[in-house]
């Protein structure tokens, strides 16, 4: 099997003085560097998805291209400068996107999922009709949303479908 760690959202925008701070983003965010640093060790390819708002749509509450606040968080690439990163504009990390060329590009059968928000872009990726080919897991203690009773709302309507496991048990 070949693990690919998913990094959903990691956008500054969600973050303190971004335009759509989220719940828990400072514990969040180390514990996804945790988790990047163990798939570095272990020859896991990281991913990162970065959400693009549609300028033709008008512009968006957040992540519109050419500000601050769409780019990822400079810590996450920090932790993994090297890794691909997939631009998307729906929920679900699939659509539109060329995230299956890259899975398929480096042998992907299982992926790891965390990030940001919890009930819209990590749980819609992983139960995406193209995720179906994969084993899929979402790293509980790298997600979060706007608030800790969204997140845990989320994780519950998901867990029938999709595993949920502490990075610590995958990577």
């Amino acid at each position: 099997m070949s693990k690919v760690l998913l990094v959903v959202d990691l956008q500054n925008d969600y973050f303190p003085g971004g335009n759509f701070p989220l719940w828990n983003t400072d514990v969040v965010l180390q514990n996804i560097v945790s988790a990047i640093e163990k798939a570095r060790s272990r020859e896991v390819p990281v991913v990162l998805i970065q959400h693009i708002a549609n300028s033709a749509a008008g512009i968006a509450p957040f992540f519109n291209e050419g500000t601050e606040g769409v780019d990822i968080h400079p810590t996450i690439l920090a932790a993994a400068p090297d890794a691909t990163v997939v631009a998307k504009q729906f929920a679900d990390s699939f659509v539109e996107t060329t995230l299956e060329e890259t899975l398929a590009g480096v042998g992907a059968t299982e992926l790891l999922l965390c990030g940001m928000m919890t009930q819209n872009c990590v749980t819609h990726t992983a139960i995406s009709k193209s995720a179906e080919k994969y084993q899929v897991s979402i790293l509980v203690d790298c997600c979060t949303t706007v608030d800790e009773m969204i997140h845990n709302i989320a994780l519950h309507a998901v867990s029938t479908r999709i595993p949920l496991v502490p990075q610590s048990e995958v990577l």
